[in-house]
This record gives structure tokens, C-alpha cells and sequence, in this order.
């Protein structure tokens, strides 16, 4: 980015990325009070982190989670594009039937039009916005503007108290079994909150029931060999204790937070790819791996690339 005018070079700056010009403002706006994180340094991590964070942002609508007011505050979903969205940011347009892959001939009465990030220019747009968190789908825009079925499947490890990410890492390393039993690489990415997320890229593309119902698979096999560890019901007073796999997370209208997308919790943690070596670890050792904070991310990204799917 470079600034275009100094008149108010905290508090409001035009700025040029990749061509487009954006109005960025409230720089000095503290969004995580606990550890002093500015708007100007969510801004800043974003574009540093970009050339490893797009690709796993490109051609997928997204959902925004925006804290205008900070972490403390109250936020919002927001999933249509605002009013005043630019007129280059790429969108597109979908039902709200939930059936959103590979069945668009049918009519619907209603319709939800999501951006689409595909470059450095509309990501620092959204972050300016305060959307700190940024949630994709499994499934991709095709070049005709309208949805595919899921190229992808994804299951989110997600522990109920007393356990946490020491048991999740442990509950992977069965999954990554069971998956590639079905001929399926997992790749784990840190929640940036309590668990962690596997996912693994499907050899050809499946309607989200189809997926949905794969990944319901692996975790009613977990929970019958692994009964006092995971569980796949939905029903959150069952979760005590155990890992819950959230099979649902593939269904067409579901969202999940994106590779390297901040969270709105207390610390500005990521959801971080990490490799099967540190999961391993963390499965050894209940200190072994723990959620990274966007400062570790963007170390971890200069010193090794990106580190989604790296590793057996």
C-alpha cells in the first residue's frame, strides 16, 4: 500500500493497492484491548499475509464477522455486500434454499449476493470494514458466476470442556487415518479458537449432501471405536469431555473461518495451518501446540511459505 495525501496520515489515508483507491480510516481504532491490536495492524497483517492467504480465498463467497466498535463490543454476520461495496469487487449471487451447488436451474424466491476476495485490494477493503473474521464455503465459484459442488470436505475438531486442543490433536490423528483410508490427504489448520479444522481436497467435486454425508461418516466410525473421546452428536450437552466432529460444517449453506483469517476473541489468534509433525506433538503433549497469534503467523509464513497441507 502507499498513502496518497497526508492531510490525516493516522486517522484517514487514501491508498493505492494493486490500482485500486481506497479511503482507509480509524487506524489508530483499538480492536483487541487486551493486547493494544490497532485496525492499522489488522490492515497490515492482512496485506503481509495475503500472498499465502488468497489462493485458499479465491473464487469462494464469504461471510464476514465484523466487530466495528473492537472485540469487547457486539458484532455482526454479514453476508450479503454491504451498500456502498465498490463496483470491482467481484460478487456473486446465490438461493438461500441451502442448495447451493450444481442445482441453479430451479427458482428462488429470495437470494443472497456475497463478495468474493480475490485479490489484495478487495481483502483490505473488507478489513477497513472491521470484518476480522472471514468464513468461506467448501464449494467454488465457477467462471459462469455460479456455485460448484464441494471440491473439498472439512471437519471441525471442537472440544467440550475439560478437554481441548491436546485431545483434538489426538482425535486427528485418527481422522487423518480414517480419511486417508478413502484415499484423502488431511491438511490441519489451527481454529484460532479452541480446536482444530481438517481438510482434505476431494478427487472430483460432490454435491454438499454427498460430502456432508462423508464426513457424518468418519465421525459415527471415530465415535463407535472412540466412544469416551469423540462424539458426533449435535446435541451440545454430549460434548463434555469429548471431541466433537462437526460433519455439518459441508453442508452447501455452511461457512467456515478461512486459512489465516484473524478471530474475534480476546487475542488477535489466527486460524493458522500448521504441519503433522507439531499435531503429533501437540497429541504427545498437552503444552505441545497451542493457537498462534497473528505476530507468530506472519513469522511462520516469512520463514516457511505456506505451511497448508505441507507434511505427510
Amino acid at each position: 500500500m502507499s498513502p496518497r495525501g497526508d492531510k490525516h496520515p493516522v486517522e484517514e489515508l487514501h491508498v493505492d493497492v494493486e490500482g485500486r483507491t481506497l479511503k482507509i480510516s480509524s487506524l489508530s481504532k483499538v480492536l483487541y484491548p487486551l493486547t493494544g491490536t490497532t485496525k492499522g495492524e489488522v490492515l497490515d497483517y492482512y496485506a503481509r499475509i495475503s500472498p499465502v492467504m488468497l489462493p485458499h480465498l479465491a473464487d469462494r463467497a464469504v461471510t464476514r464477522i465484523r466487530w466495528p466498535h473492537g472485540v469487547q463490543d457486539l458484532s455482526f454476520f454479514e453476508k450479503n455486500a454491504p451498500a456502498g461495496t465498490p463496483s470491482w469487487v467481484r460478487t456473486v449471487t446465490v438461493p438461500t434454499s441451502g442448495r447451493r451447488a450444481g442445482r441453479y436451474g430451479e427458482t428462488a424466491n429470495d437470494t443472497l449476493t456475497f463478495p468474493v476476495v480475490d485479490d489484495l485490494a478487495t481483502l483490505t477493503w473488507l478489513a477497513n470494514l472491521a470484518a476480522i473474521e472471514l468464513h468461506v464455503h467448501q464449494w467454488k465459484v465457477g467462471r459462469n458466476g455460479r456455485p460448484r459442488n464441494a471440491d473439498r470436505i472439512v471437519v471441525d475438531l471442537d472440544p467440550g470442556e475439560p478437554a481441548g486442543l491436546h485431545e483434538c490433536c489426538q482425535v486427528a490423528l485418527l481422522a487423518r487415518d480414517k480419511l486417508a483410508g478413502r484415499d484423502l490427504v488431511a491438511k490441519p489448520v489451527l481454529s484460532g479458537s479452541k480446536g482444530l479444522h481438517l481438510y482434505a481436497d476431494l478427487p472430483h467435486r460432490l454435491p454438499p449432501e454427498e460430502s456432508t454425508a462423508l464426513a457424518k461418516e468418519i465421525a459415527e466410525e471415530l465415535q463407535a471405536e472412540h466412544p469416551r473421546l469423540v462424539t458426533s452428536a449435535m446435541t451440545k450437552a454430549r460434548r463434555g469431555g469429548k471431541v466433537f466432529l462437526d460433519w455439518s460444517q459441508n453442508a452447501g449453506s455452511k461457512t467456515t473461518i478461512a486459512p489465516y483469517s484473524l478471530r474475534g476473541k480476546e487475542r488477535p489468534y489466527v486460524a493458522a495451518p500448521v504441519t503433522w509433525d507439531e499435531v503429533v506433538a501437540g497429541a504427545d503433549d498437552p503444552f505441545g501446540l497451542e493457537q498462534l497469534t497473528f505476530d507468530r503467523v506472519l513469522e511462520r509464513a516469512a520463514e516457511h511459505g505456506d505451511l497448508f497441507g505441507c507434511g505427510p
